[in-house]
């Protein structure tokens, strides 16, 4: 079994409802061992349980691939900006990626409905972290759009994603550059996209050259550009430039947008926070209530229940009285009747 089988096993391993992962992993693994032997029946046995929120992550990129390349592409125009040191673009960008993480997320809390699963708010937050790392790093838009994620991915806007042990078969997957949106263009699934040359941005100016030594996509020269590039953080800094003053504004922006992004959020989570408070006030409120009508309620049913035992007993001696009244009717009319039929 090569390690584009492997991959394709794991595809459908990790597009099923996540109960049922382990069963159907056992079940590929047998029949993995029956048709190629025991070496890659071990390969589909180590395929890993993807985390709740890298299943959710996966149910998008296989069920609604789409808000998956918008961020793609949008994220390739926020580098492109960072990397022309463009802050108002950046910016703007920022809240585009913010209105668009709202619209993906609501998509994503839909589709696990769909396949079985309700995301908690814990496994929501991590999802949103997920697709925000997508649009900070190359390599992480492929892994999220591979549909093999395998768990959280996240990013602080400096360093790239760190990708380790986070896809499943990362060997097949190649790490494209994102094309700018084109209208009508149909969505991919991102599990063997091909590399691409960015597209310019309209109105920016030409890149600069790469220096001397390394390839166009700043790998050291002699790379291979075929070599997959899930990696982790990266090991060398560049030395400082004219332009740190201009970069360090254009990461000011990105933190910016981050920090507003995480006050919205403690807003929110405030304000659910202050809603529960009012309930549990509430409720409480009208659990003592209920609990002193409690009260009342078992006062009152003690008295019905004597007065029930009390009835019963009068009841039952008035049916005693009223049977013996009976008997000596009939024997008074038995009486009479003897006398009548009797000659004087």
């Amino acid at each position: 079994m090569d390690e584009q089988q492997l991959a394709d096993i794991a595809a459908a391993l990790y597009r099923l409802p996540l109960e049922e992962f382990v069963t159907a992993r056992t079940t590929a693994a047998k029949a993995a061992a029956a048709d190629c032997g025991r070496a890659p029946a071990d390969d589909v046995r180590a395929l890993p349980k993807p985390s709740a929120a890298a299943w959710a992550v996966n149910m998008l990129a296989v069920h609604r691939p789409g808000p998956l390349k918008e961020l793609a592409e949008l994220g390739a125009l926020m580098r492109s900006a960072q990397d022309d040191l463009d802050a108002g673009a950046l910016r703007s960008l920022a809240q585009e990626r913010r209105q668009l993480l709202n619209r993906v997320m609501d998509t994503a809390r839909t589709v696990a409905e769909e396949h079985g699963r309700k995301l908690s708010g814990a496994v929501a937050t991590e999802v949103e972290q997920t697709l925000r790392a997508a649009t900070v790093d190359e390599g992480a838009a492929t892994a999220v759009r591979s549909g093999r994620l395998l768990r959280v991915l996240s990013a602080d806007g400096v360093d790239r994603v760190d990708l380790r042990d986070a896809v499943a078969v990362p060997s097949v997957l190649t790490l494209p550059a994102v094309p700018a949106p084109e209208t009508g263009q149909a969505p991919d699934t991102g599990q063997a996209l091909e590399a691409k040359q960015p597209a310019q941005a309209p109105g920016k100016p030409p890149r600069r050259a790469a220096k001397a030594g390394t390839r166009a996509d700043g790998a050291p020269a002699g790379t291979s550009a075929e070599k997959p590039r899930l990696q982790a953080v990266r090991t060398e800094r560049p030395a400082p430039t004219p332009s740190a003053v201009e970069r360090a504004a254009a990461r000011l922006a990105e933190a910016e947008e981050t920090a507003g992004s995480a006050a919205e959020e403690a807003r929110l989570r405030t304000e659910e926070f202050e809603e529960a408070e009012a309930d549990v006030t509430r409720l409480g409120e009208e659990a003592r209530s209920l609990r002193e009508r409690l009260r009342v309620v078992d006062v009152q049913f003690d008295q019905a229940r004597k007065r029930r035992e009390t009835a019963a007993a009068q009841m039952q001696l008035a049916s005693r009285a009223a049977e013996k009244g009976r008997r000596a009717e009939v024997l008074a009319r038995e009486r009479v009747l003897r006398l009548r039929n009797t000659p004087d």
